[in-house]
């Protein structure tokens, strides 16, 4: 599995960027795996933004972007998206997309980093005031 992302860049406060995962060898749509989104600011842990689970779509948010960014995917194009609008300086850092294997009968629970498998290279968002 390989994740590239794009589409960072610096921008204004109350701005909007959207990001792109480009993913390969998920080969599998039945396949039970999450893909999500993670931000990690400098001397931070990476933390969860935004998560898709592929077996039925569910998407998940933290309370923080909930009602600010939106994930979604495109199938044919093997791409996650993060729609990100009204931007705030502390949405600053390094976001990165990772693939999360979900194995049937396990507890799962998505903002957890440590447990994703892939990880792309990340895009920089830089968010000025």
């Amino acid at each position: 599995v390989q994740l590239v992302e794009s589409g960072g860049g610096s921008v204004q406060a109350g701005d909007s960027l959207r990001l792109s995962c480009q993913a390969s060898g998920l080969t599998s749509t039945s396949d039970d795996y999450a893909i999500a989104w993670f931000r990690q600011a400098p001397a931070n842990q990476r933390k969860g933004v935004a998560c898709l689970r592929n077996s039925d779509g569910s998407t998940y948010y933290t309370e923080s972007t909930k009602d600010r960014f939106t994930i979604s995917r495109d199938i044919a194009k093997n791409t996650v998206y993060l729609q990100m609008n009204d931007l705030k300086p502390e949405d600053t850092g390094v976001y990165y997309c990772g693939v999360d294997w979900i194995l049937r009968g396990m507890s799962w629970y998505w903002p957890a980093w440590y447990e994703y498998d892939y990880w792309g290279q990340g895009t920089q968002v830089n968010v000025s005031s």
